[in-house]
């Protein structure tokens, strides 16, 4: 994994409740792909991009977004560079190292009920045809 020119800010989606100081690892289960552990931590710097990550993980609690902060390298997410979009539009990447949550970032635009369930449609169907996930 090598170094990035992207300086941030970052930000990461997620349903869980954090507070500043909290590190996110590496080592959790796929928000995409069940039964899957995942061997980065991810995340963007475009906060539209990690609002539709934080609705689209599993769970009742609310979606939230954070301001982070990686604490290593990290690279892009090949799982949207290149493979399916070509460069980083996306300005996506992940990390074996640990993010730490500075704040919570309050201002992303919330997806439409119907936006949402599109959203969850292709995933269920990603899944089904158990596309590849780079892990």
């Amino acid at each position: 994994m090598s170094g990035h020119q992207e300086s941030g800010p970052f930000f990461h989606g997620t349903r869980a409740q954090l507070v500043p100081g909290d590190r996110l690892v590496a080592g959790r289960p796929s928000n995409y792909r069940s039964g899957l552990i995942m061997n980065h931590i991810y995340f963007t710097a475009l906060p539209d991009g990690a609002g539709l990550a934080a609705e689209l993980a599993p769970g009742e609690a609310p979606p939230r977004v954070y301001l982070v902060e990686p604490t290593g390298p990290f690279e892009d997410d090949p799982n949207v560079t290149d493979k399916k979009f070509p460069g980083n539009p996306t300005r996506s990447y992940r990390s074996r190292e640990a993010l730490v949550v500075v704040g919570e970032h309050t201002d992303w635009p919330r997806l439409s009920p119907e936006d949402l369930a599109a959203w969850r449609e292709r995933l269920a169907a990603i899944e089904a045809q158990r596309g590849e996930i780079i892990n």
